[in-house]
């Protein structure tokens, strides 16, 4: 004894994971944006210091942040964290460097990193060199 056969049905075969039905490009599996917001905010992040790198890392950071977030956000790409992690740690590398370029003018336009300049011309010895620095420290830190 047999079974009965059936005709088989148009829908017996579940569609592909990454296939739309309706003719859609499927979003991508990676966000190149994201990923160079995160590691730019990184590097801007630790090489703040430095001010150029800060400013120019930070900077790059928060632009490709923003462009990862707002593919994200229109459903092109994924890795919405990582983008909005990628444009914080790029504003803070900004910030970081904003604060050391500002003290950096700050100390270098005083009058006391002009007094330490004129005493490095007149000092003859490494010994003078080494009291103009104490000297210059101690009126930094009064």
């Amino acid at each position: 004894m047999s079974l009965p056969s059936y005709p088989d049905s148009p829908y017996s075969v579940p569609p592909a994971a990454d296939h739309d039905p309706y003719g859609g490009r499927p979003p991508a599996r990676t966000n190149g944006f994201a990923v160079a917001a995160l590691v730019l905010g990184l590097l801007a992040c630790l090489f703040f210091w430095t001010v150029v790198g800060g400013l120019l890392l930070g900077l790059l950071a928060v632009v490709f942040g923003i462009i990862a977030a707002l593919r994200t956000r229109q459903g092109r790409a994924p890795r919405r964290v990582m983008a909005i992690v990628g444009a914080v740690l790029g504003a803070l590398g900004l910030i970081g460097s904003a604060i050391v370029l500002v003290v950096a003018v700050s100390v270098f336009d005083s009058q006391e990193f002009k007094d330490f300049e004129s005493c490095m011309d007149r000092a003859n010895g490494r010994a003078a060199e080494d009291r103009c620095t104490e000297d210059f420290i101690d009126e930094l830190s009064n």
